[in-house]
Order: structure tokens, then C-alpha cells, then sequence
């Protein structure tokens, strides 16, 4: 027999696939039985290339290879008894030799091959269970299934799971159908049309027949269809072919629990989601919402992105949430599980922040919540959280912020915002906070859009936007006094003290701090006092009085000791530092910088790590230790790539520059200090003046 379908012509990449599959096969004239099993979401390809991979192995199985479509996608499977009646009627067993019931036949079967060399391709398998009797039970024959399910109960399979296509293959595939003079016109626009299509090359295959087909079309034509996430499925048809109704057959398998997660996971936001926050979604157990999420990893509807942590493919998540739609009964609980979502997230965070920031008030001024949250034995746990979750938290609070969700979303960015001091998803923050602070101006909320304003004044002061941050904190602080809000309205003055250090206006940030020293010291919230003493520090630093700027720094590091929160201590030791530096005390100055640098290190706060290595480079420039100096500027300029704004990177290469005049290279100095002197005139520094002044020969001289 010689029953395997015809390949495609158009078959390219999956090389790698193609190479263990066929070496697989290249193996079975020495074992008892070859067989691979590939399995993979639906469309990703894993009929075009078992059939490619067969063809090519053909000429090792000169006695046939034989082929059925299982239909294990659909809702009604093949059955292998009828199954094994054709292959032995292929094999030439008349059919009053073929004998009733599954088991007798599979014997019959096995039989025949024996001393033969054939090829099966079982594609499209339900099950093990469906497989187990088509299999050949002696050497030189090899079995070859394809499968949506991981067929793990499979004894001696070789598994291969088959994700989607490499960017370079998927451009490939598109190109070998739309040919290669309008690909190659609107290149950037193709590479839109695959990415849209998530590298599936069902969607790719389907996404190029439409645009081969309509020669008046162009690349951006279909790329702008595929760009509405609402309609993209319904984009991607043509003929017989569709991506939704592959996904619908391996949907209809699942049983009423799985498809109500799967239906309910669609919903979430985010790049992937945790087993924790999917419990919470589910409003399951742990131990039951992993079975669950287990059970559509098996099913190749959900991926196991890492252990404990899942995420749909793109076009599978717009399918979910289509499903979502259509069949989640009663309709409010879709808004319910995200709301217990939310919940999770924001309570989870003020377990973080009251482990991170013991005696710090906000804890007690966040929206209430439900869920208890998760809880950590240290800061560095607590922390890695953050990290891993940060993504998936602002997607949340980004798109769920309506409503009674409003606040809890708000409260969710401002429990978490110092995140972005890391100079991670600082963008994604500030593009959430100003979302949400528009709906609250929308809906008339004083209380929600001052804390928005709070966020978006922290998130300002960390990308150097001086001039935003200010504007964000007065408006926070106007809000949150008609709000009656003692968080927003006393971070407020604080926040305007900073960037009145920043601007040089020490004075104004004297008042403005002091104000909010008083404010703190009345609501009892010693960590946001320690925080304006050191303020108050900076100060004292810019108009000359280091003896009490040391003494203001010293007090902020006793009260971060007694509340032993090393992260925050890092702040007040980097104040002392910078005290210390400038009263002269240079030995005790690289000592407290150098321990907050550790502390900054350890907490991933790489805003900071980046600043204590430039006044470590100060502190040595003013040394002599020119050397050191260079390295310093050097390390904090990689650190700061991207963070910080472009004044902090002005200050940096001021130093850097310096450092390199000690050294004798001049060339890199100026460099560095043209580059300082354009960004300080563009912002209007008062820097500028004492970069032109190094610039200038007798300075250099």
C-alpha cells in the first residue's frame, strides 16, 4: 500500500523538526517498535509535516506505508476496529480472514507486519487509547501520530511537540505563496501580517491565499484587516479553511470545567498568568486549578509557559475570549472573575508593600479587599513577585479600571510604582496611570485621579521629567485635600520638595519638605518621615549647611534601621553619602554609598544602582582617583540606558568627562561634555554654564 496524502508543495522551514523526526524513523529497523508522537495546538502544522517527513522517509519502508485520519479533533472519532479493518484489507487479507473485535484484529494486524517494513501515519489521534491497537509490534516498522493531546501515557513514544514557526519561517511560508516581488515591496507590512497570524501556519497559510488570490490588494491592505484583534479571526477563512473552526473542534472536547477555564483565562490580560492569580480567577482551589490548567496543556489549548505559570497563543486567548462571550452563563461572571483577579493582584501587592515598608500608612488607606493575598518570609521573595508579575498586574489594572474597579486599579499602580525605579514596564506605568486618570476626571473622582496624579508624579521624578512631576504633585496635592485623602495630599508636598532639589530651588524645597515633615510626624508614618528628612538633607546640602544635612541624613538612616527594611534604608544611606561628601568626610562618604549601592543591587532598583555609582564617581573625581572615577561614570551611564532622563545622563557624562581630562584624554572628554553641555541647553539647566566653562581652553589648560 502506498496511502500517505499528497504533500504540499510549498512546505518550508522546520528543519530541526524534520531532522529528529526523520532520524527517528531512520531507527526503526533497529528496535521492536519506532514511533513519535507530534502533538500541537490546531493549525500549527503537524499534518504537513508528519506527511513531509513520511514522504521522505518512504524509501526506508519498501513495503508501504499506510494512512488514516483518526478525526480525534472532532466529535466522532474514528473507531480502530473499522480503522483496522481497512489497513488489513490494504495488507491484502481477504475479508473473510478479517476477524471481529479490536483486539483480535490488532493481533491480526501485528502479524502481517512482521519481516515487513511499513510506514503508519496515524494522524489527528484522540488518544493513547485510540492508538495503542494500530500500532506495529516488530522491528523495521515505525508508527508515525499526530495529535492535539500529549500523548505522555503513550509507552515508548518519542514526543515532540510542535510550537509555531520562527519569525524567518513564517516569512518563508508567506512568501512562497504571495511570491516574493510583493513581499519584498512591503516587507515591514508582511512581517505585520505573521506576526498578527502568531507564526501559525494555518493562519499564515490562509492570511497568504486571501492576498495571492486579490492582486489588487497590497501587503498594508491585509495587514490593517488583521490589526483589529475584534475581527481577526473572522479575517482569517478562506475557502474551507478557517482558524476558528479549528479551534472550535478542540474546544467542543473539553469537558464543562475545562471550557469554563479556558473561557475564563481568555479574559485576563497580560502576557502569560500564574497559578496563583489563576486560582483566584477560577474562584477554584490550587489543586484543582492546576489539574485544570494541566489538563489544557495537554490538550495543546494552553502552553506551560514556565513552571507554575501559563499563557494562551495569541489567536487561541482571541478565540477564549470570543467564547468567553458567547457562552459564559450568567454573563456578570465574566466581570466577577476578573474582579477576583484584580483582587488578588491589589491585595498581593499591599502584603509586598507592608513587608517591603513596615509603618508606612498607605497600607491602611487602600481600597479593602476580599482575597488575603499571597505572603512572603522575605523581602527578596516579595520582590522577585513583583518582577515576575508586574506585567500581567498593569494589564489588569490598565484595562479593568472602570467603575468600582476604578479605585482598587489606581491602588494597585500606587502600591507598586517604586517597581518601576528598576526601569522595568516604567513606560507601561505611565501609560496606565494616565489612562486611569482620565477616567477618573471622567467620572468626577477626586480621590482616584489625585492618587493617579501621585503615581504619575513618582513615575516622572524617576524618567526626569522635573517639569511633569511637578505639575502631577500639585495637581495630586489639590485633589487629595478635596478628597480629604491624607495620602495623595502629603505625598504631594513632599514630591514637590524633591523636584524643587532637582531645579536647584532649594529654598522652595525646604518649605515644601518641611510641610510634609509635619504632615508625616501627625499621621505617625515613620518611613515617609525618614524619607522627607532626607529630603530636607538635600536641602541643607544645596545651600551650604552640611553640618545639619548630615545630622537630617543620620536621623532618616536611624528611623530605616529601627523599621529594618533594607530597601529604603539604601535611600537614606545614599542621603548620608551624598552629606558626608559634601562636608568633606570623604572615607565615611564611600563607605554609606558603597552599602547603599549593595542594598540597590540586591532590590534590582537599577535607577538607584545607577546614581550611587555616579557619586561614587564624584566622590572620586574630587579624590584625584581618576581612574576609579572613569569606571564609576562608565558603569552608571550603562545602568541608566533608558532610565532616568536625559538630564541625569547629562550629569554622568559631566563627571565621565572630567574623569577623562584627569587622565589625559581629551578628545573623549569633550565628546563627553558637548554631548552634556546640548542636553543641559535643550532642558535649560543651570548645568549648562559650568559644562561651557570646562569647555573653555583655559580650563582645560
Amino acid at each position: 500500500p502506498a496511502q500517505l496524502p499528497a504533500t504540499v508543495a510549498d512546505f518550508t522551514g522546520r528543519t530541526s523538526f524534520v531532522a529528529e523526526l526523520s532520524q527517528q524513523l531512520a531507527e526503526a529497523d533497529g528496535t521492536v517498535m519506532a514511533v513519535s508522537a507530534v502533538a500541537g495546538i490546531g493549525g500549527v502544522g503537524k499534518t504537513t509535516l508528519a506527511i513531509h517527513v513520511a514522504h521522505s522517509a518512504a524509501p526506508s519502508f519498501p513495503d508501504g506505508q499506510l494512512y488514516v485520519d483518526l478525526q480525534g479533533a472532532g466529535t466522532a472519532p474514528a473507531d480502530p476496529e473499522a480503522v483496522l479493518g481497512s489497513f488489513l484489507r490494504a495488507l491484502g487479507a481477504p475479508d473473510s480472514a478479517i476477524p471481529e473485535g479490536v483486539d483480535d484484529r490488532s493481533a491480526l494486524f501485528r502479524s502481517l507486519l512482521a519481516g515487513r517494513r511499513i510506514l503508519t501515519l496515524l494522524d489527528n489521534a484522540r488518544d493513547a487509547a485510540q492508538v495503542r491497537p494500530l500500532l506495529p509490534g516488530t522491528a523495521g516498522c515505525a508508527a508515525l501520530v499526530t495529535s492535539r493531546a500529549r500523548m505522555v501515557d503513550l509507552a515508548g513514544a518519542h514526543l515532540v511537540d510542535l510550537d509555531v514557526m520562527s519569525p524567518d519561517e513564517a516569512m518563508a511560508l508567506f512568501t512562497r505563496i504571495v511570491g516574493d516581488e510583493r513581499v519584498s515591496a512591503e516587507r515591514e507590512a508582511a512581517m505585520d501580517v505573521v506576526a498578527a497570524c502568531g507564526f501559525l501556519p494555518l493562519a499564515i497559510r490562509i492570511a497568504a491565499s486571501r492576498l495571492a488570490s486579490r492582486r489588487t490588494w497590497t501587503v498594508s491592505v491585509l495587514a490593517s484587516k488583521l490589526a483589529d484583534e475584534r475581527r481577526r479571526l473572522d479575517e482569517l477563512q478562506a475557502g474551507d479553511l478557517a482558524v476558528k473552526a479549528t479551534f472550535e473542534l478542540g474546544y467542543g472536547q473539553l469537558d464543562p470545567e475545562q471550557a469554563r477555564a479556558f473561557r475564563l483565562l481568555g479574559l485576563a490580560e497580560g502576557p502569560d498568568i500564574s497559578l496563583h492569580a489563576a486560582t483566584a480567577l477560577l474562584d477554584r482551589t490550587e489543586e484543582a486549578t492546576e489539574d485544570l490548567l494541566e489538563s489544557l496543556v495537554d490538550t495543546s489549548l494552553l502552553e506551560s509557559a514556565a513552571p507554575g505559570r501559563y499563557r494562551f497563543h495569541d489567536l487561541v486567548r482571541l478565540f477564549a475570549r470570543a467564547s468567553a462571550e458567547r457562552d459564559e452563563q450568567p454573563p456578570n461572571e465574566r466581570e466577577a472573575a476578573l474582579s477576583r483577579l484584580l483582587d488578588f493582584y491589589l491585595a498581593t501587592a499591599r502584603n509586598v508593600y507592608a513587608l517591603e515598608r513596615p509603618g508606612e500608612r498607605l497600607v491602611d488607606y487602600l481600597v479593602a479587599t476580599e482575597h488575603q493575598g499571597l505572603s512572603f518570609s522575605s523581602e527578596s521573595a516579595a520582590n522577585d513577585w513583583l518582577f515576575a508579575e508586574a506585567a500581567c498586574f498593569l494589564a489588569a489594572s490598565q484595562n479593568l479600571g472602570t467603575g468600582s474597579n476604578l479605585r482598587r486599579s489606581i491602588d494597585l499602580l500606587m502600591a507598586t510604582s517604586a517597581l518601576a525605579e528598576s526601569g522595568i514596564n516604567l513606560r507601561q506605568y505611565e501609560h496606565a496611570a494616565q489612562a486611569l486618570k482620565d477616567i477618573a476626571h471622567e467620572a468626577d473622582d477626586a480621590h482616584a485621579e489625585a492618587r493617579a496624579c501621585s503615581v504619575l508624579t513618582a513615575l516622572y521624578l524617576t524618567s526626569g521629567d522635573f517639569g511633569l512631576a511637578d505639575e502631577e504633585a500639585r495637581m495630586a496635592g489639590v485633589l487629595g485635600a478635596a478628597a480629604n485623602d491624607p495620602i495623595s495630599s502629603s505625598y504631594a508636598v513632599n514630591d514637590r520638595g524633591i523636584v524643587a532639589n532637582y531645579q536647584g530651588r532649594h529654598a522652595d524645597a525646604e518649605e515644601y519638605v518641611t510641610r510634609a515633615l509635619h504632615k508625616f510626624r501627625e499621621s505617625q508614618n515613620e518611613p515617609c518621615e525618614a524619607s522627607a528628612l532626607c529630603n530636607l538633607s538635600r536641602a541643607h546640602i544645596g545651600t551650604g549647611r552640611t553640618t545639619t544635612a548630615v545630622e537630617l541624613a543620620e536621623q532618616a538612616v536611624v528611623i530605616y534601621r529601627r523599621q529594618d527594611v533594607s530597601m529604603r534604608l539604601a535611600n537614606g544611606l545614599y542621603t548620608l553619602g551624598l552629606a558626608l561628601t559634601a562636608a568633606g568626610r570623604t572615607d565615611h562618604a564611600y563607605a554609606k554609598l558603597t552599602e547603599a549601592l549593595g542594598i540597590f543591587q540586591h532590590c534590582k532598583l537599577r535607577l538607584w544602582e545607577g546614581m550611587t555609582h555616579f557619586r561614587l564617581a564624584e566622590l572620586q573625581l574630587s579624590s584625584r582617583n581618576a581612574p576609579l572615577a572613569a569606571s564609576h561614570a562608565e558603569q552608571a551611564l550603562h545602568l541608566l540606558r533608558g532610565i532616568g532622563g536625559r538630564w541625569r545622563h547629562a550629569n554622568v557624562l559631566t563627571v565621565l568627562g572630567s574623569a577623562l581630562s584627569q587622565l589625559g584624554q581629551s578628545r573623549r572628554s569633550h565628546t563627553c561634555w558637548n554631548e552634556a553641555l546640548q542636553v543641559f541647553e535643550e532642558l535649560g539647566s543651570p548645568e549648562a554654564e559650568t559644562v561651557r566653562e570646562l569647555l573653555t581652553p583655559a580650563s582645560a589648560a
